[in-house]
């Protein structure tokens, strides 16, 4: 039996017969608990870290920092216990006793795995939530900061806008996400066209192996430091922080936002988009986001929202979009000239004018979700661009496609430089997604086949052998492995359209590093060669 099959199974199984939270049993969770003090700093007592099921604030936790309401549910499996790290021994603790106790460990520091993974396993397991460990140093000297993993995006950008109003970093554009798994997975944000991904500005790490060790850049080998970097560093150890490099912002940029609909020209105006979007300035990112929505008149249309940012002036951007998009038909009033740090509320749906200090908020907003990725190497057709309004029209007003223009410095860097291979060549990455709020296994089932059959529709346009696909985006339909078993070939599967020629680097990596795969998941790096993987 396939590990895919096999383990939809244990599912099943689990879910009929077997209780919530999932453990080993009473007195192996009791082991395990008792280890951690005696490989932890007494100065700062792991249990006051510690969340069990008999704890009133265990849900809460658990719940905290997990937006994503289709691992929310009364049949998700449940932790043993949550270690709520207060400090690297805690870290180091969990790692030693877990491994001696049988527990398998989910390394948690935002929550927004797409599929859960971060939180939900199907075998007994150890939640280790890092929220605790969000310490952020900036040093404007060398241009740099050090960055926990439990640290959130909005809370990085909020930190260096303190020190300084012409500095940023380029990243994502949710401010709730945490940093931790941001990195592991590439990380991107409207500066990746001037400064390339997240990945691309991180110098130096901390990561805590499989033996505990606190290891940085220099003594964990490039080798290790390049596979965390975008290869998904929770298959490898237990990220501690990140040094990242802070970049150069001006004063002032400009953001807009231009919507369109099918009858306003929406589709000629993708169209055009799609030729230009990727050679315009590198200073310049426009994405285009069209959402099925009901029309005016009550019939279903396809809203195109063009967001844009451009490092400069007004004047110079109005010139910029006259010569290479005029289709846009872009005005001096579409324009909003702010500082990078108000920009970013921008991009994160806040209103002009809300106070910076929304960035520190790390409660989420949760919703039944589920989305998917794809890469575009050639410009999509009139027809194609048809096909998607179709689907988006199917189911208005829960769905959307972000669609972000790739070139400028992306296309500069080496597709093996780090684990993210999907550089020179693609014109534009696509996010699709769709949410509720239904929580019925009717509304589900309706909402994940509409994900799946968009993206099997938009088959023909997109990169193929291998389909590729954004690992930040997770998505389990890609191919996935049982809980606690790492088929290599499954992995190939997966692996090969989230990281193409990379993958083989990255077993080779994992068999140095962890090579009897403790650190795993349902789509985590298998150690190298085939009969090393567990």
């Amino acid at each position: 039996m396939k590990a895919s099959n096999s383990m939809l199974l244990i599912r099943i199984v689990y879910i009929l017969f077997f209780s919530i939270p999932l453990v080993k049993s009473d007195s192996g969770l009791d082991k395990f608990l008792r280890c951690l003090p005696k490989h932890s700093n007494s100065s700062k007592p792991i249990t006051d870290s510690i969340y069990t099921p008999n704890n009133s604030s265990f849900q809460s936790v658990l719940e905290s920092s997990a937006n994503n309401l289709r691992f929310l549910t009364p049949l998700t499996p449940k932790p043993g216990a949550i270690i709520a790290a207060q400090d690297e021994s805690h870290i180091q603790a969990t790692i030693i006793c877990a491994k001696h106790y049988g527990f398998q460990i989910r390394t948690r520091s935002g929550g927004h795995d797409h599929e859960g993974l971060s939180y939900v396993s199907y075998v007994p397991f150890i939640v280790l939530d890092l929220f605790n460990l969000r310490s952020i140093q900036i040093d404007l000297e060398s241009e740099t900061a050090w960055v926990q993993a439990g640290a959130t995006i909005g809370e990085l950008y909020y930190r260096i806008a303190e020190r300084s109003q012409v500095h940023g970093f380029p990243a994502g554009i949710c401010p709730t996400v945490g940093i931790g798994g941001h990195v592991g997975g590439g990380g991107y944000g409207p500066l990746m066209r001037k400064y390339g991904l997240t990945v691309d500005n991180v110098i130096d790490a901390q990561m805590i192996d499989v033996n505990g060790r606190i290891l940085n850049r220099e003594s964990m080998g490039e080798d290790v430091f390049w596979a965390i970097n975008g290869g998904g560093g929770a298959s490898f150890g237990v990220i501690l922080s990140w040094k990242i490099k802070l970049v150069r912002v001006p004063a002032k940029v400009n953001v807009f936002q231009v919507l369109r609909t099918l009858e306003q020209g929406a589709t000629d105006i993708v169209y055009h988009w799609q030729q230009v979007a990727h050679k315009l300035h590198r200073d310049l990112f426009i994405r285009a986001t069209p959402v099925g929505v009901t029309g005016t008149s009550g019939n279903n249309t396809v809203q195109v929202s063009f967001v844009g940012q451009f490092l400069g002036g007004t004047e110079r951007l109005l010139q910029l979009m006259n010569a290479s998009f005029p289709e846009l038909s872009l005005k001096q009033d579409n324009c909003l000239e702010m500082s990078w740090i108000r920009s970013t509320l921008f991009w994160a749906g806040y209103q002009n004018g809300t106070s910076v200090d929304v960035l520190l908020n790390r409660r989420q907003n949760k919703f039944f979700y589920k989305v998917k990725s794809d890469y575009v190497k050639d410009v999509i057709p009139v027809t194609g661009l048809e096909t998607l309004w179709k689907w988006l029209m199917e189911i208005t007003d829960s769905n959307f496609v972000e669609m972000s223009p790739y070139g400028g410095r992306m296309a500069e860097i080496s597709a093996s430089e780090t684990p993210f291979p999907h550089r020179a060549g693609n014109l534009y990455k696509i996010e699709y997604g769709v949410y509720w709020t239904n929580g019925s296994m009717e509304a589900r089932k309706q909402y994940i086949n509409w994900s799946r059959n968009v993206h099997a529709a938009m088959a023909p346009y997109v990169s193929n052998n291998p389909r590729e696909a954004f690992l930040n985006y997770r998505d389990l339909d890609l191919g996935s492995n049982g809980s606690n078993y790492t088929d290599f070939e499954v992995a190939e599967v997966y692996g090969a359209k989230y990281f193409k020629g990379n993958f083989l680097r990255l077993a080779r990596v994992k068999a140095m590093v962890d090579p009897d795969n403790f650190f795993k998941n349902e789509q985590s790096i298998p150690p190298f060669p085939h009969q090393n993987s567990h």
